[in-house]
């Protein structure tokens, strides 16, 4: 019963998290959902080319269920440096696309399996996994790169929130307000900062 209960309750969670990050890009230009925004080169189409990739292993062939379309595998050449950026000939719909084959790829496994399924992930230090693992770490994954998505998109043009319903009207001076209230908190917390403006 409650295995039942924690595999729904997953799936759900993965569900939301899957449609929050493709919402990051809704939209914003080529340009935009490409361009580094970090040093590190994080970008919006990147983060879901990687989760596409990754699931599609996770939720393939970690459980001898290999996702059929065209991905990177775990162990290919380039993979890891190669799934984090569009190249301009790959097509945003061709990356969207592959997310949600990946998405209903993933659907279809969990499906099938129990929660406590086998798995093998060669690239773990502890490679026997059971679907709950894999379950976690999809949901833990996701949502680390949603929530960098949601910084990416917030300093693009100030939209945040999960799904357009929960998004809010944008109150510049009030968010300017709110800003600099935290800065000037900030600033007095800070001693030496405090010394050094006497």
């Amino acid at each position: 019963m409650i295995d039942d209960f924690a595999k729904e309750y997953l799936h759900h969670q993965l569900r939301m998290v899957w449609q929050a990050l493709v919402w990051k890009l809704d939209g914003l230009s080529e340009y935009d959902i490409r361009r580094p925004l970090t040093a590190t080169g994080t970008n919006l189409l990147g983060l879901v080319k990687h989760r596409a990739h990754s699931d599609a292993r996770y939720f393939g062939e970690v459980f001898g269920r290999p996702f059929p379309g065209p991905v990177l595998r775990w162990n290919d050449v380039g993979a890891w440096e190669n799934e984090h950026w569009a190249a301009e000939f790959e097509k945003r719909a061709d990356i969207l696309g592959l997310y949600r084959a990946v998405c209903e790829h993933s659907d279809a496994t969990i499906g099938a399996l129990p929660i406590d399924a086998p798995g093998h992930v060669p690239w773990w230090p502890s490679p026997d996994v059971k679907l709950f693992n894999i379950m976690i770490h999809s949901l833990n994954d996701t949502t680390r790169h949603a929530g960098h998505a949601d910084i990416l998109r917030e300093q693009l043009d100030g939209r945040t929130g999960t799904t357009a319903e929960y998004e809010h009207p944008i109150d510049a001076a009030a968010r300017e307000a709110y800003r600099w209230k935290i800065e000037q908190a900030a600033k007095a917390a800070d001693p030496a900062r405090a010394r050094s403006s006497h």
